[in-house]
């Protein structure tokens, strides 16, 4: 998501940065429907009489409320998904994504099988202070019990204004003993550089993290850059912007301020009509110019972070490397309604310096609803060095760095919650060893012991399939021979499915003690750890180290 925030001034409607399809409408589409005016008025009558007479005759009782929010999602749902409406429960989100924090006690959750789990607790807050741990079960907040079928209630129980207090109840340890806290609430300020530092650590390279674009963004960037500098030059730069959704667009303007020149476009935005553009310029000369930088991105990079991208290639200042994003291009509003409720609503569409636009998606496709609009379609541009660049389905990097996909029976381990169950017994049992000197076929066997205790089985998703084709096959006299030459099939499939964890002995292990490094250090120290197996971490120092391929990559003559 992606906010343009007017600087000194207090505005009503604050503009955020999403992906969706612009509703761009000219005064011909006016013409289309009659008097605008008219049309609005003699609808919203209709409108309210259906609703009325609805809610006053239908022969079952009707929530009023519900009823009225329910017409109002139908009808935002034919224009975009993100254009939305945000009743009283989501406030926070909005004021998370513009202000960057939140009143709470610093701990991040999630679902884990049939678990409600504390999956991240921040250093110095509340949560930390008082003892919360990783992998605690939250079993109850302020005497509610906590569950997946109330998941998204928990945010709006634990968080709350600073210096009030919030009971906590977690289920901890094997078998569970239930811990109780009182917790207070604190502001809680959402780091945007996550990691920064020399690396490796010999070199003069310097890796930046950059998880969000919230207000602090570029001050954020900017103290880190500094710090750095200060303690020897800096000789080349990977800011990493995978898995960045985004945030605010005053923020990718600051951002890619850091590293472009005074007076370079970093982005425009055209509303509906011509008048509405605007372009934004660098306005201040850069913290790191001209030195190697590459940007990594892959296809959680949005919005915010595909402007940044964006610019940086179009300007030919970095090399743009990794996967190509996920393709968000518009520009949306955020307006205050009464009740403490919200209306989010696109606005217009973001260029990039080259003139092209990457939204991936044309929701105003075959709509009746909309009438002309821009259409999303791939067209090739130029960046300032001539190089080609083409619009449409997110950007695309100038070289791909395909990442390495985790082994099906991983990715199981991983969605089950299993590793990190595991991670989190096992520090609990080992507190004192020093994490550099952990066992890794020690580990290995101790997760297999446990997995075995949880009567743990890995099933390919195709054994499913195999076994319907055999029931269908074993109905069908024609085809009944089958049967048994598949369920052949899917035994041999079984046998496999139980020998692939010592298969994949050194991809289970890196995962472990992935997991197991945030508990024994914090969660900055893993980033760092987990640069050591980064596939595409590793070609970016390789582009970097080598001069003759970075400028021919970016046609730098």
């Amino acid at each position: 998501m992606f906010t343009k925030l007017k600087k000194y001034k207090l505005l009503r409607k604050k503009e955020l940065f999403i992906v969706t399809i612009s509703v761009a409408m000219s005064l011909g589409f006016y013409s289309a429907f009659g008097d605008i005016y008219f049309e609005i008025g003699k609808n919203i009558d209709i409108f309210s009489r259906v609703y009325k007479e609805i809610t006053l005759n239908y022969v079952d009782e009707i929530n009023p409320e519900e009823f009225i929010r329910a017409g109002i999602r139908g009808m935002l749902k034919e224009l975009d998904p993100y254009t939305v409406f945000i009743d009283e429960k989501r406030q926070d989100d909005i004021d998370l994504i513009t202000k960057g924090k939140y009143g709470g006690i610093g701990i991040t959750v999630g679902i884990r099988g049939e678990n409600v789990l504390i999956l991240e607790v921040m250093e110095g807050y509340s949560a930390m202070k008082q003892g919360i741990l990783p992998g605690d079960a939250l079993f109850e907040v302020s005497g509610k019990r906590v569950a997946p079928s109330n998941y998204d209630d928990i945010s709006k129980l634990v968080k709350g204004p600073p210096g009030t207090f919030v009971d906590l109840k977690v289920l901890r340890g094997e078998p569970a003993d239930t811990v109780s806290f009182t917790l207070l609430r604190e502001e809680i300020i959402i780091r945007n550089v996550t990691y920064a530092g020399f690396v490796p650590e010999n070199s003069n390279n310097i890796y930046i993290k950059l998880s969000g674009f919230t207000r602090t963004a570029g001050e954020e960037l900017r103290t880190e850059i500094n710090k750095l500098s200060a303690m020897k030059p800096v000789g080349s730069v990977v800011l990493d912007l995978r898995g960045n959704p985004g945030g605010l667009l005053d923020m990718a303007i600051d951002v890619s301020n850091k590293f472009l020149p005074k007076g370079e476009l970093i982005v425009s935005t055209k509303g509906r009509d011509t008048a509405s553009i605007r372009k934004f310029f660098a306005e201040q000369e850069p913290l790191l110019r001209d030195i190697p930088m590459v940007v990594l991105i892959d296809t959680g990079s949005a919005s915010a972070s595909e402007i940044v991208a964006g610019a940086l290639q179009d300007n030919d200042r970095a090399v743009i490397a990794g996967e190509r994003s996920f393709g968000k291009g518009l520009v949306q509003t955020v307006t205050s309604l009464s009740y403490n409720t919200s209306l989010k609503i696109t606005t217009s569409r973001y260029y990039t310096p080259s003139g092209r636009s990457i939204q991936k998606v044309d929701y105003a496709t075959s709509n009746k609803v909309i009438g002309k609009h821009d259409s999303v379609l791939t067209a090739g541009f130029s960046t300032k060095n001539g190089r080609l660049v083409y619009s449409g389905g997110g950007v695309a990097p100038d070289t791909i760095i395909a990442d390495t996909e985790k082994p099906g029976i991983i990715k199981d381990l991983l969605a089950r919650g299993l590793i990190f169950e595991f991670v989190n017994l096992y520090h609990e049992k080992n507190k004192g060893i020093d994490f550099e000197k952990i066992d890794r076929s020690a580990l290995f066997t101790g997760f297999k012991e446990f997995l075995s205790k949880k009567k743990y089985s890995f099933t390919h998703p195709g054994a499913k399939q195999l076994k319907e084709a055999a029931e269908s096959f074993g109905r069908d006299k024609n085809y009944v021979h089958l049967q048994t030459r598949i369920n052949s099939l899917t035994e041999e499939l079984e046998t496999l499915s139980r020998s692939l964890l010592d298969s994949h002995r050194e991809e289970t292990v890196a995962e472990l003690l992935a997991e197991l490094s945030a508990r024994y250090h914090n969660n900055n120290y893993r980033i760092r750890y987990k640069l050591n197996s980064d596939i595409q971490f590793k070609t970016a120092l390789e582009i970097i180290n080598d001069q003759k391929l970075y400028r021919k990559i970016l046609a730098i003559r």
